[in-house]
């Protein structure tokens, strides 16, 4: 009865203006008779049939009250947004027509029809066109405020119209935001159907679509579907000036009905355009479950997802150490905010088993279904990997049986601005967590490196590799022999290295940077046509870590097998046309973001390596390799390093750079020093001269 309701209003809202006013007219019309019939009900006590001369008066309200009504410009006022002003107007032109009503029927009177007729049925009509046109407000007033708002609303396509297009279609029946208009699906036997009153399109009629019907954004309802077919329906959208947004993965949806919330931008493996790197589960839980583990550098983008595959796997206890209050107090609410989530996600868990719960398993690793309910002490812990004193009474108190160093400087322009300070928290901090480590008998201690590190041109991948060298001269000098073999040695902390390259989504990387810059009308910004780079995400950074971290002896650089490098303006591209926009450029000058080369920055390389030497070895996982890498004997790197600690100690940019050229190989300065208190000083030295 409701939706008859609301159909006729919205066919009444359609309706051509005379049609319109001519309803009006005879509402009003029958208004006019049916007072004056219940006037005389009023007055005598029962209905009079309205013949002879009872009808008069209802001839004469005709006659007297439209023409008064359209006199007054009642039916010019638009109903929907009858106000106070349009009550005013009916208020005074009922009361024009009850002058000449009442003068004809009460002073002058007429036979056979009762006086007070006269005044009664004025009144009753002043009521009943009130009446109609507040109701005319109301009804169709909040119809067309409700059809004007939907119809401002971005209109949007759903692909996919299994399962997850539908509940997502239904999430967004009442959107604030977003209007769905379609489905599109490849499955040719739904072409041209309707489901729930929504037509389903074929997706390769998306440019005919686009012509009739104003689509800003498809959202992709695919969970399950394969990355090798995820990556044909992109490529056929992202000619389309269509922005691009997606559903979780099944595994986030296998129990639950989509939301609106559930919507997202596109994942950084869809702008990888390669499937994610499966880990593999029995590495992950290797070094970590039911360990005490603990993370360096624990608030930042890599510390932090480390911090979160590593509950995953269900330690005893996990240690967050990083020297940011504001970034340890955010990760350590996070972690809690999943520990307190354990029980729901163990229904959850539940819920899945009762169908097929096998993907979700592949996606948290079978052992972590159990793991994520395990008790887990977290412990934030505030310090500078440069304190040793700080970092021995950490973990001399809790003893780790796995330390991940993640902390480090990483911006290579902050860095080379500021080379002392890279130097002592990339090296020194290094060290001194390294030392401790062996002092207070961890067992297994991971480096997080960079393939920065390779051939460097700038004081940070020196540092990191410095860092490295730190690691494998250590792992050499605390060997002692193993049992199984009188030539094999086995260090007393299992020292290891995981160098990858960039890490789409972290702090400072080049995807978040994009997105803000597309956000507010660009330009994107470039420092070369040609710069290319690695790329991985940031759960398979993490998953990287801790795996390579269990397949260590002692002193190895694992690498990823991370394909070929990606061309940074093709990535700039691809977000700019996921993003439902164009480049602006030569060939497309109406194009709406441009992308402007700033030129490189100091320090930066055009392309980066992941090895230094050749032939690396195969490990236990097909992606990752075990690089050959040359280093110095610990007694000869020691001295150096305490050579290292006096420049440092003196604030010798110039001796510090030296060090590092002598001591990594293949380093080289790109030009001259730009450490920030260096240039001051020397334009000071050159003001007094």
């Amino acid at each position: 009865m409701i939706m008859n309701i609301g159909r006729l209003a919205a066919t009444a809202l359609t309706l051509p203006r005379p049609v319109k006013r001519g309803i009006v007219l005879v509402v009003d019309a029958s208004l006019c008779v049916l007072t004056v019939w219940l006037a005389y009900y009023l007055r005598l006590g029962y209905f009079v049939p309205l013949t002879g001369e009872a009808a008069l008066p209802a001839f004469v309200s005709v006659g007297v009250a439209l023409p008064t009504f359209i006199r007054s410009g009642l039916y010019r006022a638009i109903f929907r947004y009858s106000g106070l002003p349009a009550m005013m107007a009916v208020v005074r032109a009922l009361l024009v027509y009850g002058l000449v009503f009442s003068a004809v029927f009460t002073l002058y009177g007429v036979g056979g029809v009762p006086r007070t007729v006269g005044l009664i049925q004025p009144l009753l009509l002043l009521l009943f066109v009130g009446a109609t046109r507040a109701a005319a407000r109301i009804w169709l007033g909040s119809l067309y405020q409700r059809q004007h708002r939907r119809a401002s609303l971005s209109q949007v396509l759903i692909y996919g119209a299994g399962v997850a297009g539908r509940q997502l279609a239904s999430a967004m029946a009442n959107s604030p935001e977003m209007r769905v208009v379609g489905f599109l699906d490849d499955d040719d036997r739904l072409h041209g159907h309707v489901l729930n009153g929504l037509p389903i399109y074929n997706p390769a009629d998306l440019a005919e679509i686009l012509a009739e019907v104003s689509v800003t954004d498809v959202l992709l309802a695919l969970p399950s579907v394969s990355r090798q077919r995820r990556n044909e329906i992109l490529a056929d959208l992202s000619p389309h000036k269509v922005a691009l947004r997606t559903l979780p993965g099944l595994s986030d949806i296998a129990t639950g009905k989509v939301s609106l919330s559930d919507i997202r931008e596109l994942d950084i493996d869809d702008l990888l355009g390669r499937d994610a790197i499966r880990p593999n589960g029995l590495l992950l839980n290797l070094s970590t479950k039911g360990k005490t583990v603990m993370v360096t550098g624990a608030g930042g983008s890599i510390g932090s997802e480390l911090c979160r595959q590593v509950m995953r796997t269900g330690p005893r206890k996990l240690l967050l150490v990083d020297m940011s209050e504001f970034a340890l107090y955010k990760v350590h609410q996070e972690l809690q905010a999943l520990l307190s989530d354990a029980r729901a996600d163990r229904s959850r868990v539940t819920a899945v088993a009762e169908g097929d719960a096998s993907q979700f398993e592949e996606v948290l690793g079978t052992d972590a279904l159990e793991s994520r309910t395990a008790v887990i002490e977290i412990v934030p812990l505030l310090a500078s990997v440069c304190d040793q004193a700080r970092m021995s009474e950490i973990i001399g108190t809790w003893k780790p049986h796995t330390v991940y160093h993640a902390a480090a400087y990483k911006h290579v322009p902050i860095v080379e601005h500021n080379p002392v300070e890279g130097v002592r928290n990339n090296v020194w901090g290094t060290r001194i967590c390294a030392e401790v480590a062996i002092r207070h008998g961890v067992r297994n201690f991971v480096l997080i490196s960079t393939d920065k590190a390779v051939r460097p041109t700038n004081i940070m991948g020196a540092t990191k590799r410095l860092a490295e060298m730190v690691l494998q001269a250590l792992a050499a000098a605390h060997s002692v022999p193993a049992r199984l073999g009188s030539h094999s040695v086995l260090p007393l902390t299992c020292f290891s290295i995981v160098r990858f390259g960039n890490v789409l989504g972290s702090s400072g990387s080049v995807v978040p940077l994009f997105r803000e810059q597309i956000r507010n009308g660009g330009p994107i910004t470039l420092t070369h046509s040609e710069i290319t780079r690695y790329f991985m995400t940031i759960p398979e950074a993490a998953q990287l870590v801790i795996q390579a971290g269990a397949m260590a002896a002692g002193g190895e650089v694992f690498v990823l097998d991370m394909g070929q490098p990606v061309r940074i303006i093709d990535l700039a591209r691809r977000i700019v046309e996921l993003s439902g926009l164009t480049v602006k450029d030569e060939s497309r000058p109406d194009g709406d973001i441009e992308i402007t080369i700033t030129g490189l920055r100091p320090g930066e390389k055009l392309y980066e390596e992941l090895l230094i030497g050749e032939n690396p070895e195969p490990t236990q996982h097909p992606r990752i390799m075990k690089a050959q890498e040359q280093f110095l004997p610990w007694p000869h790197l020691h001295a150096r390093l305490d050579a290292l600690s006096a420049a440092l100690a003196q604030n010798d940019v110039l001796l510090v750079r030296a060090l590092l050229q002598e001591l990594v190989q293949g380093y080289q300065t790109t030009g001259a020093v730009v450490d920030w208190v260096h240039q001051a000083l020397e334009r000071e030295s050159l003001q007094v001269s």
